[in-house]
């Protein structure tokens, strides 16, 4: 999980630990899951899901995270894209 500010913005980057580094290909589309976008405090998936309440935009890749987002009530399934297998799903509070 990596969370950073970025102007009025708080950037919340979640990524399964597997997926970490992976460059995931699907058609055209490439899809890096850079360690400098993703990479920074290892926390357990509960913890991680919890700071999407407090982001502006949330960036998650994996199938686990984004599961829990989903269970949550943050995505809906319908709004995940899913590259190579691997779900990948964002959201952006006005």
């Amino acid at each position: 999980m990596k969370l950073r500010k970025i102007g009025n913005n708080v950037l919340l980057s979640i990524c399964d630990v597997e997926v970490l580094g992976k460059t995931l290909r699907e058609g055209k589309i490439v899809f890096k899951v850079s360690e400098e976008f993703y990479r920074g405090e290892e926390v357990d998936i509960e913890e991680a899901i919890a700071m999407i309440e407090n982001s502006t935009i949330v960036n998650m890749v994996g199938k686990n995270v984004v599961q829990k987002a989903v269970e949550k009530g943050y995505v809906h399934p319908e709004a995940i894209l899913e590259i190579e297998g691997v779900p990948h799903a964002q959201i952006v509070k006005l």
